[in-house]
């Protein structure tokens, strides 16, 4: 068994950046209180992702969350966790131009304690996210495989397989830096590849799907604890049978209540 080292520190976009080829990042998903205050000394960073669209409301992909769920999940994960450095995943349609991501992300910052937004392109997004930073909205950025782009790019596609698409996420990645970025999502992206994004730039990156080779990793909470029983990814590692604990501790509490062995005189007023 390991032992835990409780090396926490409340992270701010400072510390962040200096945690490139110093620190490995630890990233996880919350989405309610609860489970943001049992990740909050543990993890550098908590993303709200729009993931809660597929792993709690049961939809096909993340396309239909909005922010007014974003900002409901948010406010629930920075009450259970105010020492987090936490971020919001800027929902599908809430960032098609400047003046519209600006808009909703200044909305964010009025209505959270989010620290910063996460929004998903590369340089085709470079434009927007440098117009959120030069208004002092912290920005997360995401290239690679982004969910948000599934239904356009007919699926979801491992990146970087050809030295022409190696190539252009590296300008992605290159882009999305100099528009101001304090840190950057690599999902799906064939190591050697997230190996040279890594590289070129100097802000730190999150892998997903991307091998060890990133500055950081995030993953979902409910797939790296093994309750989103649908599918596992390959780049998913179990640390937890969630699924099947909670299953069986319910189908005890059934079986006490059916045998009236709970509540005992100890549970009783």
């Amino acid at each position: 068994m390991s032992i835990i080292i409780n090396d926490f520190e409340k992270m701010n976009i400072t510390k962040i950046k200096k945690a490139k080829n110093n620190k490995k990042l630890t990233v996880i998903t919350a989405y309610d209180a609860l489970f943001a205050k049992l990740f909050e000394e543990v993890a550098d960073m908590i993303l709200v992702g729009d993931s809660l669209n597929m792993s709690f409301a049961g939809k096909p992909d993340t396309l239909s969350a909005t922010l007014e769920q974003m900002i409901y999940h948010t406010n629930a994960v920075c009450t259970g966790a105010p020492k987090a450095f936490v971020i919001l995943d800027m929902p599908f349609g809430t960032y098609i131009n400047k003046d519209e991501a600006l808009l909703n992300a200044v909305k964010v910052y009025q209505q959270t304690n989010a620290a910063a937004v996460k929004v998903e392109g590369g340089e085709d997004r470079a434009d927007i996210i440098e117009h959120l930073t030069s208004n002092s909205i912290a920005v997360m950025g995401h290239i690679g495989l982004m969910p948000q782009y599934v239904r356009s790019e007919g699926g979801y596609k491992v990146r970087g397989k050809t030295k022409e698409d190696a190539e252009q996420l590296i300008k992605d990645a290159l882009a999305v830096e100099k528009a101001g970025a304090f840190a950057l999502v690599v999902e799906g992206v064939m190591s050697d590849v997230a190996k040279q994004i890594t590289d070129a730039v100097n802000i730190p990156v999150i892998g997903i799907g991307a091998g060890n080779v990133t500055d950081g990793q995030v993953l979902v909470w409910s797939d790296m604890l093994g309750f989103f029983e649908s599918f596992k990814p390959k780049f998913v590692r179990h640390y937890l049978d969630g699924a099947q604990l909670v299953k069986n501790a319910v189908n005890q509490y059934r079986s006490d209540v059916q045998d009236a062995s709970f509540p005992s005189k100890e549970e009783e007023y």
